[in-house]
């Protein structure tokens, strides 16, 4: 679909760097669910660390499926983009909350100790 007499257009590479930004922050956001403790998940309030491990493993196996294998439109398409949501919802929303985690005593609120 992309192609045109067996050279491929400007717009196939550019779709291609697009999915491989796209992994990129999937793995990324993968990565750094792992590190962090699954207590910081419940004390945040943003679902549960298996939960999140499992949809971003799920789109990462997605983004790795869209730069390895798929060419042109697909079907993949609409579950490419809902992975990249996916992994993007987890790096502006729940890594900053997560981040911010600190383990210790009571006494701590959110600017520090009190």
């Amino acid at each position: 679909m992309f192609s045109t007499s067996g050279a491929y257009t400007p717009l196939f590479w550019f779709f291609e760097l697009l999915a491989l930004a796209a992994f990129v922050a999937e793995i990324w956001a993968f990565v750094d669910a792992l590190r962090r403790p699954a207590a910081a998940f419940v004390a945040s309030a943003k679902q549960t660390r298996p939960l999140w491990l499992i949809i971003l493993g799920v789109a990462s196996v997605i983004g790795l499926y869209t730069c390895a294998v798929s060419r042109g439109f697909s079907a993949v398409g609409i579950l490419s983009i809902a992975a990249f949501v996916a992994a993007a919802i987890y790096l502006t929303d729940v890594r900053p909350k997560v981040r911010g985690y600190k383990s210790g005593g009571t006494n701590s609120g959110p600017y520090g100790p009190w």
